[in-house]
Protein backbone atom coordinates (compact mmCIF):
# COMPACT_ATOMS: atom_id res chain seq x y z
CA UNK A 1 0.00 0.00 0.00
CA UNK A 2 1.30 3.47 -0.84
CA UNK A 3 2.12 6.05 1.80
CA UNK A 4 -0.98 8.05 0.86
CA UNK A 5 -3.14 4.94 1.13
CA UNK A 6 -1.71 4.15 4.56
CA UNK A 7 -2.40 7.69 5.73
CA UNK A 8 -5.99 7.51 4.49
CA UNK A 9 -6.52 4.10 6.09
CA UNK A 10 -5.11 5.36 9.39
CA UNK A 11 -7.50 8.33 9.34
CA UNK A 12 -10.49 6.08 8.58
CA UNK A 13 -9.70 3.58 11.35
CA UNK A 14 -9.05 6.39 13.83
CA UNK A 15 -12.48 7.91 13.10
CA UNK A 16 -14.13 4.50 13.31
CA UNK A 17 -12.54 3.84 16.71
CA UNK A 18 -13.63 7.30 17.95
CA UNK A 19 -17.21 6.79 16.70
CA UNK A 20 -17.61 3.50 18.55
CA UNK A 21 -15.88 4.78 21.68
CA UNK A 22 -12.86 2.50 21.38
CA UNK A 23 -9.48 3.55 22.77
CA UNK A 24 -6.74 4.60 20.40
CA UNK A 25 -4.14 2.00 19.59
CA UNK A 26 -1.13 2.06 21.87
CA UNK A 27 1.64 4.18 20.43
CA UNK A 28 -0.84 6.36 18.54
CA UNK A 29 0.01 9.44 20.61
CA UNK A 30 -0.59 12.52 18.55
CA UNK A 31 0.33 16.08 19.42
CA UNK A 32 -3.37 16.93 19.60
CA UNK A 33 -4.06 14.15 22.13
CA UNK A 34 -1.06 15.25 24.18
CA UNK A 35 -2.30 18.85 24.15
CA UNK A 36 -5.75 17.62 25.23
CA UNK A 37 -4.28 15.71 28.19
CA UNK A 38 -2.27 18.79 29.16
CA UNK A 39 -5.47 20.85 29.09
CA UNK A 40 -7.47 18.35 31.14
CA UNK A 41 -4.72 18.14 33.75
CA UNK A 42 -4.61 21.95 33.95
CA UNK A 43 -8.41 22.13 34.25
CA UNK A 44 -8.45 19.56 37.07
CA UNK A 45 -5.68 21.43 38.89
CA UNK A 46 -7.62 24.70 38.42
CA UNK A 47 -10.82 23.19 39.84
CA UNK A 48 -9.05 21.54 42.79
CA UNK A 49 -7.40 24.86 43.69
CA UNK A 50 -10.89 26.31 44.02
CA UNK A 51 -11.90 23.57 46.47
CA UNK A 52 -13.81 21.32 44.08
CA UNK A 53 -13.76 17.53 44.50
CA UNK A 54 -13.08 15.62 41.29
CA UNK A 55 -15.49 12.69 41.06
CA UNK A 56 -14.59 11.26 37.63
CA UNK A 57 -12.41 11.95 34.61
CA UNK A 58 -13.07 10.80 31.06
CA UNK A 59 -16.26 8.96 32.03
CA UNK A 60 -17.68 7.17 28.98
CA UNK A 61 -21.03 5.81 27.98
CA UNK A 62 -20.90 4.35 24.50
CA UNK A 63 -19.35 6.98 22.27
CA UNK A 64 -20.22 9.89 24.59
CA UNK A 65 -17.76 11.17 27.16
CA UNK A 66 -17.74 13.50 30.13
CA UNK A 67 -14.30 15.09 30.48
CA UNK A 68 -14.59 15.95 34.19
CA UNK A 69 -17.33 15.32 36.74
CA UNK A 70 -16.80 17.33 39.91
CA UNK A 71 -18.54 18.59 43.03
CA UNK A 72 -18.70 22.29 43.78
CA UNK A 73 -20.09 22.08 47.29
CA UNK A 74 -23.41 20.24 46.95
CA UNK A 75 -23.66 20.85 43.18
CA UNK A 76 -22.62 18.11 40.75
CA UNK A 77 -20.86 19.74 37.79
CA UNK A 78 -20.32 18.22 34.35
CA UNK A 79 -17.30 19.97 32.83
CA UNK A 80 -16.32 20.02 29.17
CA UNK A 81 -12.64 20.89 28.81
CA UNK A 82 -11.58 22.69 25.63
CA UNK A 83 -7.87 23.07 25.02
CA UNK A 84 -7.02 25.63 22.37
CA UNK A 85 -3.92 27.35 21.09
CA UNK A 86 -3.55 30.82 22.62
CA UNK A 87 -3.87 32.38 19.15
CA UNK A 88 -6.88 30.29 18.01
CA UNK A 89 -9.56 32.15 16.09
CA UNK A 90 -12.46 30.43 17.88
CA UNK A 91 -12.49 30.34 21.66
CA UNK A 92 -13.09 27.12 23.57
CA UNK A 93 -16.49 28.36 24.72
CA UNK A 94 -17.75 28.85 21.17
CA UNK A 95 -16.19 25.60 19.96
CA UNK A 96 -18.80 23.63 21.93
CA UNK A 97 -21.39 23.09 19.23
CA UNK A 98 -25.04 22.09 19.59
CA UNK A 99 -24.05 18.55 18.55
CA UNK A 100 -21.43 18.39 21.32
CA UNK A 101 -23.95 19.71 23.85
CA UNK A 102 -26.40 16.96 22.87
CA UNK A 103 -23.64 14.35 23.34
CA UNK A 104 -22.71 15.77 26.76
CA UNK A 105 -26.39 15.85 27.77
CA UNK A 106 -26.77 12.16 26.79
CA UNK A 107 -23.67 11.25 28.78
CA UNK A 108 -24.82 13.32 31.77
CA UNK A 109 -28.22 11.58 31.77
CA UNK A 110 -26.42 8.23 31.69
CA UNK A 111 -24.20 9.29 34.57
CA UNK A 112 -27.21 10.45 36.60
CA UNK A 113 -29.00 7.14 35.92
CA UNK A 114 -26.00 5.29 37.37
CA UNK A 115 -26.15 7.14 40.68
CA UNK A 116 -27.89 5.51 43.63
CA UNK A 117 -29.25 8.89 44.74
CA UNK A 118 -29.37 11.76 42.23
CA UNK A 119 -28.08 15.15 43.36
CA UNK A 120 -30.51 17.97 44.12
CA UNK A 121 -28.54 20.36 41.89
CA UNK A 122 -26.30 19.90 38.88
CA UNK A 123 -25.00 22.04 36.06
CA UNK A 124 -22.80 22.14 32.97
CA UNK A 125 -19.57 24.18 32.84
CA UNK A 126 -16.95 24.75 30.18
CA UNK A 127 -13.32 25.05 31.19
CA UNK A 128 -11.25 26.64 28.44
CA UNK A 129 -7.50 26.06 28.57
CA UNK A 130 -5.28 28.18 26.35
CA UNK A 131 -1.83 26.76 25.62
CA UNK A 132 1.22 28.29 24.03
CA UNK A 133 4.36 26.32 23.19
CA UNK A 134 3.05 23.26 25.11
CA UNK A 135 2.65 25.28 28.29
CA UNK A 136 -0.59 26.45 29.86
CA UNK A 137 -1.06 30.15 29.18
CA UNK A 138 -4.52 30.73 30.68
CA UNK A 139 -7.51 28.88 32.14
CA UNK A 140 -11.01 30.34 31.77
CA UNK A 141 -14.04 28.93 33.57
CA UNK A 142 -17.53 29.43 32.10
CA UNK A 143 -20.03 28.36 34.76
CA UNK A 144 -23.65 27.28 34.32
CA UNK A 145 -23.75 27.03 30.53
CA UNK A 146 -27.27 26.19 29.26
CA UNK A 147 -27.42 22.49 28.44
CA UNK A 148 -30.52 20.92 29.94
CA UNK A 149 -34.14 21.94 29.27
CA UNK A 150 -35.55 24.52 31.68
CA UNK A 151 -37.56 22.06 33.78
CA UNK A 152 -35.15 19.10 33.59
CA UNK A 153 -34.76 17.33 36.93
CA UNK A 154 -32.29 14.64 37.97
CA UNK A 155 -34.99 12.46 39.53
CA UNK A 156 -36.76 12.27 36.17
CA UNK A 157 -33.49 11.36 34.45
CA UNK A 158 -33.03 8.48 36.89
CA UNK A 159 -36.63 7.27 36.76
CA UNK A 160 -36.73 4.54 34.11
CA UNK A 161 -40.51 4.25 34.03
CA UNK A 162 -42.20 5.84 31.02
CA UNK A 163 -43.82 9.19 31.65
CA UNK A 164 -47.62 9.20 31.24
CA UNK A 165 -50.00 12.11 30.90
CA UNK A 166 -52.79 10.90 32.89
Amino acid sequence: MSRRGQCLWSAITSRWRWFWGLPERSGADTARAERGRLGEDAAVKFLRERGWAIVARNWRQGRDELDVVARDGEVLVFCEVRTRQAHALVSGYFSVTARKKRAVARAARGYLRGLAEPPAHFRFDIVEVKVSDNAVADVLHHANVPLFPKHFHAARAVDRRPFSHG
